[in-house]
């Protein structure tokens, strides 16, 4: 049965979440089409580049993606605090990067003398889009909404682009964060689309590796030239298409930085290296003896991630993490019972 969103995206246990969404009937609409024979490889980029822009809007940060043929993941984290301490300015700043607002808008930000009734009525209009801004459906519905609208008028055709709604999942602790960043990045290889992380197109581990970490360098805007008739398109697309991408969330190995991924970057690669060269079944090497470092810090037993590597994800159900923090999850929501609990209790083992 279909929950609601407000049931899955929960702050009070997390800021971190897993989201996944796929084309209409999985159909290669952002890849190789075989049965056309037609390349769409470039809506890669339109994705890549357009969640890029959107971190640069919303209060939400980008910790890891990847973009396949027919579907895309993304690892966030919710920064609620950040958008709570915006001021009235900086939220009207932040909503009218895309959006236009009511005539009180307009009229405040021209400097008109308004009433104190008007004032309020402002404020509650500020509030609302300060809710908005981290708000992860309205993210994902920015994102989608603006690809969908981009493919269609490139096809010249209407109708649904993307399958449904997106799905998330709840990372409830370190091991689940590390874990499910090192699945999204290793996506191109697992499907044997690139054979080492730095040729993993559309990823941002390849993104990370190409800019040295924090200097990448992503077009500055949507290139969008074969599209024809782009004055049709939304008045808020335009606005989009002209922001700058925003970096990706930090690492920081030291755990002192509140708003960056608690690992070091070398520790994530050399992860995601033995990771990598494990479940790629057309390349030599062997899985080093040693356990990588964040794997003994937060006992995740490499061999299990490894074997699972295909399957872990939908082994778990709206969350993931260890035993004890899935028990809290579902205590919280009135379950009895989390799916994934019995690899959890084998994958993480020290949680």
């Amino acid at each position: 049965m279909t929950k609601a969103r407000v049931n899955l995206i929960s702050l009070p246990d997390t800021p971190w979440y897993h989201l996944i969404n796929r084309c209409v009937r999985r159909a290669f609409l952002c890849g190789h089409d075989s049965f056309s024979g037609q390349s769409y490889e470039h809506r890669r980029e339109w994705i890549e580049v357009r969640i890029r822009q959107l971190a640069n809007v919303f209060a939400i940060d980008v910790a890891a993606y990847s973009v396949m043929s027919n579907h895309y993941h993304l690892v966030v984290r919710v920064n609620r605090e950040l958008a709570l301490s915006w001021s009235r300015d900086e939220v009207l700043a932040q909503w009218l990067k895309i959006f236009s607002g009511p005539e009180l808008v307009t009229r405040y930000l021209a400097g008109d003398d308004l009433s104190e009734g008007q004032l309020l009525k402002l404020d509650e209009i500020v509030d609302e889009y300060r809710q908005r801004l981290f708000d992860i459906s309205w993210f994902m519905r920015v994102l989608n909404e603006s690809v969908a609208r981009m493919a269609n008028k490139e096809d010249g055709v209407k109708g649904r682009f993307w399958e449904g709604r997106f799905k998330s999942q709840a990372l409830l602790d370190e091991a689940a964060i590390l874990s499910v960043m090192a699945y999204v990045d290793l996506n191109p290889i697992r499907a044997c689309m690139a054979e080492v992380p730095e040729d993993s197109d559309y990823t941002s581990l390849a993104s990370r590796l190409h800019g040295c970490e924090g200097a990448y360098q992503a077009p500055q805007s949507m290139q969008m030239d074969e599209i024809k008739d782009q004055t049709r398109l939304p008045d808020y697309l335009h606005k989009i298409n002209k922001l700058p991408v925003a970096a990706l969330m930090p690492f920081d190995g030291a755990g002192n930085a509140h708003d960056a991924i608690p690992f070091s970057f070398v520790d994530y690669c050399e992860l995601v290296e033995c990771f990598g060269r494990a479940i790629l079944p057309n390349k030599r090497g062997h899985i080093d003896q040693v356990q990588p470092k964040l794997c003994q810090r937060l006992g995740i037993d490499m061999q299990l991630l490894i074997d699972q590597a295909k399957t872990m994800l939908d082994s778990f159900g709206h969350a993931v993490g260890s035993v004890a923090s899935l028990q809290v999850y579902s205590e919280r929501h009135g379950k009895c019972f989390s799916k994934g609990s019995g690899l959890a209790k084998k994958l993480y083992k020290a949680a």
